[in-house]
């Protein structure tokens, strides 16, 4: 399955439009960045400018800007004697992400509360039916997808669009780490719970029990991830020992 963010456009660009409008270093540096977001690259993985040169059938001019640029977001990271390789979040940085998006959610949530707008909430019932269904068939590709989309409608709802740009590079950035936060059953059933309560807080407009609970939703995340990592890490030592 393919996953689409949630701030790519429904209908592509026709190539030519995209050559023509688009400087080439950056159609590479999102073509870069949207094989990293389907998991093609993984954190760690070493990505060469000839190989991506090959495969785009570019030279490496435009790659190694591409690359650039992707470095200044925070995605990859130029090593002396290895090369660029996909970032892997520490767990400082990993911390300190999700305690910024809980701020932006929180604030988006109390937003998106106080309007209780019908269109809105239209939105967010159907990604709860698409999450439910993803729950059900134990898709977490699917859920992911639809929790993206979810997320989303309520940042673009708030009308920021310094907070869109803001979330926009967070989520990119936590992107591997959230993926293997719902790779459990106890994370996706977790999470989903904690939604309805959030579409319900919406519905009936109640700014604050919203804010607390998309604040609360994003801080367990963080604590659900933590926990695996740490089980993650001692399992490590056991299979190493």
């Amino acid at each position: 399955m393919t996953l689409h963010m949630p701030w790519a456009t429904s209908a592509p660009e026709s190539l030519l439009t995209q050559v023509r409008d688009v400087p080439l270093a950056h159609l590479v540096r999102d073509e870069i960045l949207a094989c990293i977001l389907r998991g093609e690259f993984k954190p760690g993985e070493r990505i060469t400018e000839p190989t991506i040169a090959s495969r785009l059938g570019v030279s490496r001019v435009p790659v190694r800007e591409a690359l650039r640029d992707l470095e200044n977001m925070g995605l990859v990271e130029s090593r002396k004697h290895a090369g660029v390789l996909v970032r892997q979040l520490s767990a400082e940085e990993t911390r300190e992400l999700y305690e910024l998006r809980s701020v932006l959610d929180a604030f988006a949530g109390r937003v998106a509360a106080s309007a209780s707008d019908p269109g809105l909430i239209s939105l967010l019932e159907q990604r709860l039916a698409a999450m439910d269904a993803a729950v059900l068939a134990r898709d977490v590709i699917a859920y992911y997808e639809a929790n993206l989309h979810f997320h989303w409608h309520i940042i673009d709802a708030c009308g920021n669009s310094q907070i869109r740009d803001i979330y926009r590079g967070l989520v990119q950035k936590l992107h591997m780490v959230r993926l293997r936060n719902l790779s459990t059953d106890l994370g996706m059933l977790n999470s989903i719970k904690e939604h309805h309560a959030i579409v319900d807080a919406i519905r009936k407009g109640h700014a604050d029990a919203c804010e607390k609970l998309m604040a609360n939703h994003v801080e367990a995340a963080g604590e659900r991830l933590k926990q695996i990592t740490n089980e993650g890490d001692k399992d490590g030592k056991k299979t190493s020992a």
